[in-house]
């Protein structure tokens, strides 16, 4: 089964600054209706998604569901949204959070996953791992992408938080550029990953604060969402 994926910029969209202009976040207080506008964009321009997209209502734990058809509405109160089902795209967003896309494409199965610090600490991406496992996939076989997020030189926080989140997340730990205590969110993931036996790993390396064809919340604060998309080709 092919496997596809894609990751959003902030451009060629509809929304009016300070959203410009292709926000997907529809949470961050901008008009509804360019949200909806560059929503049907995203769904139009995605190759072999018959079934469209689905969303999240990120809530920055480790909340995982299973879907196998359109929603509506995006799920509720969840970071990980797991899928057997071809033309189906799964969508995480971020804006320094890490978006995380796995598949094994052998048994046809995607996840999207959003990590941020808060999930990422309490084990989102092994409750996606798990629930991946359940509906058939082999954690020999699965694929991980990484993408953009604020970096571990940008990401400054206090020192007991760095603690607290490297004792979860080891690998995690970093310093800033000031010489501060930091975070390193995609580190702590890869070494996570590793460890679960994940040996196809790959990570954009952009740093959402570092680059500004996307959205950052730290940077900006009032900001958009871009999107990171995984699906099944329904034409493979």
């Amino acid at each position: 089964m092919r496997v596809r994926r894609v990751i959003t910029t902030r451009d060629g969209g509809v929304s009016s600054a300070p959203y410009d202009s292709f926000n997907l976040g529809d949470h961050v207080g901008d008009d509804p209706t360019s949200v909806e506008a560059n929503r049907r964009r995203l769904a139009a321009e995605l190759p072999g998604t018959p079934d469209g997209l689905v969303w999240m209502e990120q809530v920055h734990g480790r909340g995982t569901a299973i879907v196998d058809g359109p929603t509506a509405e995006p799920v509720e109160a969840t970071d990980a949204l797991v899928t057997t089902r071809p033309g189906l795209a799964l969508v995480a967003l971020v804006a320094d959070c890490v978006p995380v896309l796995l598949a094994d494409p052998e048994a046809g199965v995607v996840s999207a996953v959003h990590a941020g610090r808060v999930g990422s600490r309490v084990g989102v991406v092994p409750a996606a791992l798990r629930a991946m496992i359940e509906m058939g996939a082999s954690v020999e076989r699965v694929e991980a992408l990484l993408g953009p997020s604020i970096c571990g030189k940008c990401y400054e926080v206090p020192a007991a938080m760095r603690a607290d989140v490297d004792a979860h997340l080891p690998g995690s730990a970093s310093r800033t550029r000031q010489g501060r205590p930091g975070l390193d969110l995609r580190a702590g993931l890869r070494r996570q990953l590793t460890e679960a036996g994940i040996a196809r790993l790959g990570m954009d390396p952009r740093c959402t604060v570092e680059s500004p064809e996307l959205f950052s919340h730290r940077r900006e604060s009032t900001t958009g969402r871009f999107g990171a998309a995984i699906w099944l080709d329904a034409d493979s």
